[in-house]
């Protein structure tokens, strides 16, 4: 995204407000449009901590809960262009073990659609990057990006 601007320059001074206006228009503008989706459940410790890392650094975002509405074909597929969809299942999960998954042949994707609780939290998308888990040192490059 860019905003066009004209700015006349008469004195220095000016000119070093000028550069320090810039400055200061792209740390606002580069941790206001981050476009951040943490995807996860309420309950979730990981998704929680993914909250926090967020909020303490004052970015916004849009938290989708996995308990309320799973994922839809399309968005999974976005997801899948980055991450595989055999890291993507929770084979440690208590819901996995319930339906006991670890003694049958199945389809990851048409599992993963039809019962989203068996996901690895957070799911935190920035645009075209994803990560999967608690990932703070990859959430620290975007921020410097």
């Amino acid at each position: 995204m860019s905003i066009g601007f004209t700015l006349e320059l008469t004195t220095k001074s000016t000119f070093q407000n000028y550069l320090f206006f810039i400055f200061k228009y792209k740390i606002i503008f580069n941790l206001t449009f981050m476009n951040i989706q943490i995807i996860g459940t309420k309950k979730c410790k990981e998704t929680q901590k993914a909250e926090r890392f967020f909020k303490e650094r004052r970015i916004q975002f849009h938290f989708r809960d996995l308990t309320e509405k799973g994922l839809a074909k399309g968005e999974l597929d976005n997801i899948t262009r980055v991450i595989p969809l055999d890291d993507l299942i929770d084979r440690e999960s208590k819901r996995f073990n319930d339906r006991g998954m670890q003694y049958k042949v199945f389809d990851i994707e048409e599992e993963l659609l039809s019962d989203p609780h068996l996901f690895k939290t957070p799911i935190v998308r920035n645009e075209r990057l994803v990560t999967v888990g608690y990932k703070p040192e990859v959430w620290k490059e975007w921020l410097k990006e």
